[in-house]
């Protein structure tokens, strides 16, 4: 086997093949390489990857074309098949010789993500996870160009099959999903599984996604050794042709062939059921499909069998949320997931809502009620103004499909009314999203329209109003607390006069200090004192967020006596002993203590607990901080804000929280190169390196000549 791995590893490089086969790859890769990684800053090769894969169908048939029809043709593989060196010997050297050609450019792109990793956040994971599909893809091409090239003794005819294969492998995805969606029947269906087995493509993708899949691995391994089992049986047929036992051994090649092929597709199947969380792992750099230990203890204490029917052709599924699908039913004995044809069952979403969902949306059914979560909202779009379109900016897979099995497991929904009028701040579309993914409802409420608070109120939402509610707005407002209701309070700096608003306060016999925070601790603040990192205090409202941190830009302190009678005050967020009140704020670059200014530490947020005159217990979160639960101060410490307001809402609507998972963004900061660098890198990968090869692969073969 050595021997022929030596001959004709030397024969691809003393001849002008194997140089070339580099030169293209190289020259290919450079191209993208320079456009996506270095101009555009893509933190990942797998784009690269992925945009070059179809160079395979073009160099492998010409890299594979002679390894067996040549000596075929010339009568020289009569020395092998009378030589005492089993078939798979041969087979597995001159196999091993097209590995070793292809795996000289696939080590000089596994190179590149060193390099790349030194100008920012970069996908190594992904990268590497790509570049091993890619290496894998090129293992498969080459075993089907080999045997097809046994099959011929035509150099040109063995080319143009391994094109067509190649070609056919290439775009059998697209083929199978056309078939999927004009097909109804049970044959069209069938037909289609058959032929996805002939797709090369999706597996690669699945690994340059950054879900790597033992599946897809042994797709490529288990075929690979299959086509190459059956080059070995090809070869072997003539061999029998010489020793005069051709139709005795025919046939035993022909049912070890079938039993080889039995293997192959036992052990595919076999691992469709090996539980995901043994074959996939998320190697993104922000575990992007892996589930939040949020939803992963949800599922580990649900009880009620939940079903989640997937209205679109399995063929034409959404990848990425199939991911998140069958991990929650691989977690979960009580999770049942369900593909329904909208082709085959139009009227399916009938019985569940009235108005039709987009394709690949989603119906889960629980014991209580059922819930729609429309496909346009798996993902979270932002407003591109360079191109004035929507791009798709993250994955909200998880906290949809979350959001919806706690929905359906519980009988009642509770309501929050926001207060309007009174110039409230409005919440942004993230954080009202949080509110419906808390499975509570919100409705806007304007008090002059009405003469006392709804009855169906869990509690009522008063986001910093700049202008003072009216003395009946605000007795409406504390009737309703004294009624055991339940209120989400966050007062704003402002210089109006706000001594109705600050009855509600006083309520609970809280008032707002004085001025703005200036923290003199540096443990507890971000650049500037003004940007605080509280202390978080651990209580069942800060549990979600006590081992991270929450960011509290421009904060006010609260006042309280704890000697109040009938209220019971937790603090949620505090200051340090360093900090301070600054009583006349002229700019946020002025934090020097004068002698007007109120000594700390102060408490931001806490929770206020009072048993009313009527003997029921009214509760208050308030935060006297407006800017935390926006989306700027949000994206300082990734999500735990938003959870802080999540666990907020859950604590008065009185129930578990929902896990409301934040969207999973995509966006990751694109890498920076100096421009003298991109053209330098440039010039490297699209010229010298190509160029380099085939000049030395025109030198090897000149001098053989003159030789």
């Amino acid at each position: 086997m050595i021997a022929i791995y030596k001959r004709d590893l030397r024969s691809f490089f003393h001849s002008f093949i194997g140089w070339l086969f580099v030169a293209a790859t190289l020259f290919m890769m450079g191209i993208y390489f320079t456009v996506f990684n270095m101009l555009a800053g893509y933190p990942t090769i797998s784009y690269v990857l992925q945009s070059i894969v179809f160079l395979f169908i073009i160099t492998i048939p010409i890299l594979t074309m002679r390894s067996l029809s040549e000596d075929r043709k010339y009568k020289t593989d009569q020395l092998i098949l009378t030589a005492p060196v089993s078939v798979g010997r041969i087979v597995m050297g001159k196999y091993l010789a097209l590995v070793t050609v292809l795996a000289i450019p696939t080590v000089v792109i596994g190179l590149t993500p060193l390099a790349l990793m030194q100008a920012g956040e970069f996908q190594i994971g992904i990268s590497y996870s790509s570049l091993f599909g890619f290496f894998l893809y090129g293992c498969l091409a080459l075993a089907i160009g080999l045997f097809l090239s046994s099959l011929t003794d035509s150099v040109v005819i063995a080319a143009v099959l391994t094109l067509v294969v190649l070609f056919l492998g290439y775009i059998m995805s697209g083929l199978c999903s056309i078939l999927s969606s004009s097909g109804t029947t049970v044959f069209a269906e069938i037909v289609s599984k058959v032929l996805r087995c002939f797709d090369m493509v999706s597996r690669f993708d699945m690994l340059s996604s950054g879900y790597f899949q033992i599946e897809a691995v042994a797709y490529y391994i288990t075929l690979t050794a299959f086509v190459l089992f059956c080059t070995a049986q090809s070869i072997q047929k003539r061999r029998y042709s010489v020793s005069g036992k051709g139709i005795k051994l025919g046939t035993y090649s022909v049912a070890t062939i079938l039993v080889m092929a039995v293997l192959t597709i036992a052990v595919n199947l076999g691992l469709n059921y090996v539980p995901d969380q043994y074959t996939s792992f998320d190697v993104t750099s922000n575990k992007i499909y892996t589930l939040t230990d949020d939803t992963k203890e949800m599922l580990s204490n649900l009880t009620d069998d939940i079903t989640i029917y997937v209205l679109a052709e399995e063929a034409s599924k959404d990848e990425d949320l199939d991911k998140t699908l069958t991990q929650m039913e691989g977690l979960s004995d009580h999770i049942k997931v369900e593909y329904v044809s909208p082709v085959a069952n139009p009227k399916f979403y009938y019985n569940y809502t009235s108005e039709e969902p987009t394709n690949n949306s989603l119906i889960v059914v629980g014991p209580a009620n059922s819930t729609v979560v429309d496909y346009n909202s798996i993902y979270a779009y932002e407003m591109n103004y360079t191109s004035y379109s929507y791009e798709i900016t993250g994955y909200d897979g998880e906290g949809q499909l979350a959001s919806a099995i706690a929905y359906v497991t519980t009988e009642d929904i509770p309501k929050f009314y926001i207060i309007a009028g009174h110039g409230e701040l409005g919440f942004e579309e993230t954080f009202l999203n949080a509110l419906t993914k808390e499975n509570v409802t919100y409705e806007e409420l304007t008090l002059y329209s009405v003469d006392e608070i709804p009855a169906d109120a869990q509690g009522v939402i008063i986001n910093a109003p700049t202008s003072d509610f009216s003395e009946d707005d605000a007795d409406m407002i504390i009737a309703y607390l004294e009624q055991g209701g339940n209120a989400f309070l966050l007062p704003t700096f402002t210089e109006e006069s706000m001594d109705n608003f600050e009855r509600i306060l006083d309520y609970y016999g809280v008032s707002v200090v004085d001025g703005m925070i200036v923290e003199g601790d540096r443990e507890y603040y971000y650049q500037s004192p003004y940007y605080l990192f509280p202390e978080i205090a651990y209580d069942e409202v800060t549990q979600r967020v006590v081992d991270g941190a929450v960011f509290a830009p421009l904060s006010r302190g609260l006042s309280y006596d704890e000697a109040t009678d009938g209220v019971y005050y937790t603090p949620l967020l505090t200051t340090s002993d360093s900090s301070f009140s600054k009583v006349n704020v002229s700019n946020v670059e002025d934090y020097s203590k004068s002698a007007d200014d109120i000594d700390g530490p102060f408490v931001i947020s806490l929770r206020a607990e009072k048993t009313t005159d009527q003997g029921e217990l009214s509760q208050a979160l308030i935060v006297a901080n407006e800017s935390m639960f926006t989306t700027v101060a949000d994206d300082m410490v990734p999500g735990y804000n938003i959870k802080l307001f999540c666990s907020m809402i859950s604590s008065l609507a009185d129930h578990e929280s929902s896990v409301a998972i934040p969207a999973k963004s995509f966006e990751i900061g694109n890498l920076v190169f100096r421009a003298q660098a991109v053209y330098l890198v440039g010039v490297i990968a699209v010229f010298i390196l190509p160029i380099g090869a085939l000049a030395a692969g025109l030198i090897i073969c000149l001098s053989r000549r003159k030789k």
